[in-house]
């Protein structure tokens, strides 16, 4: 028999484009370096050697990967997507770890881990000290998150639909096209989004002030609550403040920062009737009321406070866990054990699709109560022929598939990263609310350790790295980041 000729391999990935993008976004997050040194130049700290430096060396590399990929086309594949979309986050981490490093004094364990917090928008934290701490440090986590919350968002719009990751593509926009090219369309779009998100910013920002915020602090949190990051520029979070005025800002823009941003580009073309006929809005609404509700009255119940005070502290946790934000006003879990066990639960919720909040998401949520309804109906009813429909559109299996897939790896996940936790000496209750809090990116965890009264600074280096890649699969959407791991990617 002939022997069959040779096929030489060849690497699966046109690796030019990805350099490129990894290139500009380096450049972005040098760049973004100089707005704490200049802080730091002006505050009394003089603390702007640091982010100089660190501006200096990632801007360096940056310059040098553009120039490799210089003449490159930005055409996007599917193929290309799921690599691109990882490596970005995980080279922006490193690099934002960089001042960390250098301002703090703390091991890259702990400046990585900071840094992939606020990337990823998770907001645990490993720092203490913070009412103490440099402005210029202060204002780099929240810029972080401000980054990165603008960054996810942008990958919603324009990559998640095209790798099809569990759904996402139900929320494209139906006046773009989504083949394999980053089209005008895509881009106007992308902009339009962005310069919403900037403007929700600035005006939560003075609203904080209003609310009797102090200009730095109303600028630090309004990055982190639009961005549902959850950063603060106090251990107490907003537990200092005490003021029932910011908390309740900080609902209606942790809210805002949880609503697809499609929606908000809709609106402007088309007013309030977007937002008011979409049923994923609908349904978390819905949800946040009658889960705030309930507790309301089981707190005023178990507890001397007023209607007021119990409702103004459980909507405001109520929605800093459910929309993944991670804020913490006063300490939960001494509310008693059902509130523990909501709490935890809550984490797995997540606000809508195209925002900046993670977890596993309302429309998911809809498509199984919707498909478990269906298969009931349809044991009853063996030969019925039944739809599936959201906001109007027919289900497709594969979307149903991808939903399964998705919800069975965050499971997975959890269960997996918190048995790792557990074998290195982690209780239990820490080990599991750390890893659900890492992959839904919510931030605190629960009990005495990583809960909202405490952080992650005791954690083993081990513990930490880990809880850092349960981040970023939270973040990229599990699938994403998974199909890496498979070698058919890999094959030519």
């Amino acid at each position: 028999m002939p022997t069959p000729p040779h096929r030489p391999w060849t690497f699966p990935v046109n690796l030019a484009p990805i350099v490129y993008v990894i290139g500009i976004v380096l450049l972005t997050v040098g760049d973004l370096m100089l707005i704490p040194a200049l802080v730091g130049a002006w505050s009394a700290e003089h603390d702007w050697r640091p982010f100089l430096t660190s501006s200096a060396l990632v801007c360096g590399l940056a310059l040098l990967l553009l120039a490799f990929g210089r003449g490159t086309q930005l055409t996007i594949h599917p193929r290309q997507a799921f690599l691109i979309t990882t490596l970005v986050w995980i080279v922006a981490s490193c690099a934002g770890a960089v001042p960390i490093a250098l301002h703090e004094h703390v091991s890259w364990t702990d400046a990585v881990f900071e840094s992939m917090s606020g990337i990823t928008t998770t907001g645990s934290t490993v720092l203490t000290g913070l009412d103490g701490m440099s402005p210029a440090i202060l204002l780099w986590r929240s810029l972080l998150q401000w980054l990165g919350g603008l960054g996810f968002m942008l990958m919603a719009i324009a990559i998640l639909p095209l790798v099809g990751v569990g759904g996402m593509r139900l929320f494209r926009s139906e006046s773009s096209d989504w083949s394999d090219k980053a089209l005008p369309h895509t881009r106007d779009i992308a902009k339009t989004v962005g310069l919403i998100y900037t403007g929700l910013g600035v005006l939560c920002a003075f609203a904080y002030w209003l609310a009797g915020m102090g200009p730095f602090d109303a600028v630090n949190h309004a990055m982190t609550t639009v961005s549902t990051g959850g950063y603060s520029t106090s251990d107490a979070s907003m537990g200092k403040f005490g003021s029932p005025a910011i908390l309740w800002v900080g609902c209606m823009f942790m809210i805002a920062g949880s609503l697809p941003f499609m929606v908000y580009f809709h609106m402007l073309r088309q007013g309030v009737r977007p937002l008011l006929r979409d049923e994923q809005v609908r349904a978390y609404a819905a949800g946040l009321v009658a889960v705030v509700a309930l507790a309301t009255l089981l707190l005023t119940r178990s507890s001397d406070r007023t209607t007021f005070d119990a409702l103004t502290q459980v909507a405001f946790n109520v929605v800093s866990v459910v929309s993944t934000t991670g804020f913490a006003s006063t300490d939960y879990t001494q509310w008693g054990s059902f509130f523990v066990a909501l709490f935890f639960f809550l984490m797995f919720t997540g606000g809508c699709s195209g925002s900046t909040s993670g977890s596993i998401k309302v429309f998911r949520l809809q498509i199984g109560l919707k498909f478990l309804s269906l298969q009931v109906r349809r044991l009853v009813h063996p030969r019925g022929v039944f739809v599936v429909k959201l906001n109007g559109r027919r289900l497709d299996d594969d979307i149903v598939a991808g939903l399964v897939a998705f919800v069975f790896a965050v499971g997975a996940t959890v269960i997996v990263v918190a048995l790792a936790l557990a074998a290195l000496g982690l209780d239990l209750v820490t080990a599991l609310s750390g890893a659900a809090t890492a992959v839904t990116n919510v931030g605190p965890g629960l009990g005495p350790v990583i809960g909202p009264a405490g952080n992650f600074a005791t954690l083993p280096d081990a513990a930490k790295w880990l809880l850092a890649a349960a981040m970023l699969l939270g973040r990229l959407e599990l699938l994403t980041v998974l199909v890496l791991f498979s070698r058919f990617y890999w094959r030519a």
